[in-house]
């Protein structure tokens, strides 16, 4: 059974929701407006990661909830990734909520058939709902939930709607309420017949079995770490267990699928399947889905995505420091204005010329240079980078530099801070 050092610390008859999400879905409000005061900070068991639970009650019955790191993907690269995957695989929830984004399910979708193969009681929140409809954003609930094959709730954590919607559904599969049959991505073929080979050999982990097969095949080095130290034991050394992934080797290495491309076939088959449900149950605006998708493949394809990012943020670099030159350039002449008549200050009350050089010529003048040099750049610059995160590009950056930074023993999102 899984548990040991990834386990939170429950109270008698506590339950476990563990709440997942990418950035930026509005996953930490959801979690504020449902924990209130109730909430601890400190590191995740078995990590120097911080994260945050807290408590919620509802009928008397108690709920312990963890507000785990913000992730794309159970492919865990990052240390806050892994925390969040460990919590969440071997964490020994009751159930998981993972939080998207209403205007943009697309992308949080591929994370959803992740959470579902590794926890079937999974719940899914589609957040920023008001957000989405001041967009003209509207989406079928009811037909997300029945091809998902698991409860979704729309909220707007912001405004403390949705919440005992949420919360309910999150009762009903625990308690084996909700008519769950988790939906999986369309793997390629050698993919479903290699996990085929290696699902009935795992035994009782208290772990989907197809999950771990997958696992098992994949053979990501932490994954396999994290799995070796929840169960007590190397599945791989078990002999049933290691005679069924040669075979399966076997059957991946004829179609050519191993390795890293096994993982981006994979990852491939479950962002397929999430953008094919996002079209579904989705409707935008003037046609918005096809311009959208004409769109991302521009901006991430193999030839044009990075000559794309290239003169993009070249645009905005550019922007920044054109933009910057007159309101700087005014800013310092408005502050060393100032400056002339603090001197003329100083000078008329005959304070002395150390006091002057320290206030007027040392502090003021170095806060003045600085001002008038860091404001108007950061004023322009900074906005930029949100509207890109609003209209989801940083994502893409990061996806097209992830590969590179790889190598560098680094991932992607760390492209963005350097």
């Amino acid at each position: 059974m899984t548990g040991g050092a990834f386990c939170l610390e429950r109270r008698q008859g506590e339950r476990v929701v563990a709440l997942t999400g990418s950035p930026n879905v509005g996953k930490s409000t959801l979690f504020n407006a449902l924990t209130g005061l109730r909430q601890h900070t400190g590191n995740w068991p078995g990590k120097t990661v911080t994260g945050a639970t807290g408590r919620h009650v509802r009928h008397g019955q108690d709920y312990l909830l963890a507000d785990l790191p913000g992730t794309y993907s159970l492919l865990a690269r990052s240390p806050e990734e892994v925390a969040a995957r460990d919590l969440l695989c071997f964490g020994g929830a009751d159930a998981a909520v993972v939080v998207c984004d209403a205007a943009s399910l697309e992308r949080s979708l591929g994370l959803v058939l992740q959470v579902m193969e590794v926890q079937p009681k999974t719940v899914v929140c589609v957040n920023l709902m008001d957000e989405a409809r001041k967009n003209g954003v509207e989406i079928d609930l009811n037909g997300l939930a029945q091809r998902l094959g698991a409860p979704v709730v729309g909220t707007s954590a912001g405004r403390r709607e949705g919440l005992e919607p949420l919360m309910e559904a999150v009762e009903s599969v625990i308690e084996g309420r909700a008519d769950l049959h988790p939906v999986s991505a369309d793997y390629p073929t050698a993919v479903e017949t290699a996990t085929a080979l290696v699902e009935p050999v795992v035994g009782e982990t208290g772990l989907p079995a197809r999950w771990v097969a997958l696992s098992l095949l994949e053979g990501e080095p932490g994954l396999m770490e994290s799995l070796r130290m929840a169960l007590g034991r190397d599945l791989r050394e078990e002999e049933p267990v290691a005679a069924a992934l040669e075979k399966a080797q076997q059957v991946l290495t004829k179609s050519g699928l191993t390795g890293p491309v096994f993982q981006e076939a994979v990852a491939a088959a479950q962002i397929r399947k999430g953008a094919a449900l996002a079209r579904e149950v989705m409707t935008t605006p003037g046609g918005g889905p096809r311009w959208g998708r004409g769109l991302d493949h521009l901006l991430t394809g193999r030839l044009t995505g990075t000559p794309a990012m290239l003169a993009l943020l070249a645009l905005v670099f550019w922007i920044t420091i054109a933009g910057a030159q007159v309101p700087s350039d005014l800013l310092s002449k408005a502050l060393f204005w100032v400056q002339d008549r603090l001197t003329d200050l100083f000078t008329y009350l005959g304070a002395p010329g150390w006091l002057h050089g320290a206030l007027v010529l040392g502090a003021y003048r170095t806060l003045a240079w600085v001002t008038a040099v860091m404001l108007p750049p950061m004023a322009i610059f900074f906005p930029l980078f949100t509207l890109l995160e609003d209209l989801g590009y940083l994502p893409r950056v990061a996806f097209l530099l992830d590969h590179a930074f790889q190598k560098a023993g680094s991932c992607g999102k760390q492209a963005l801070t350097m």
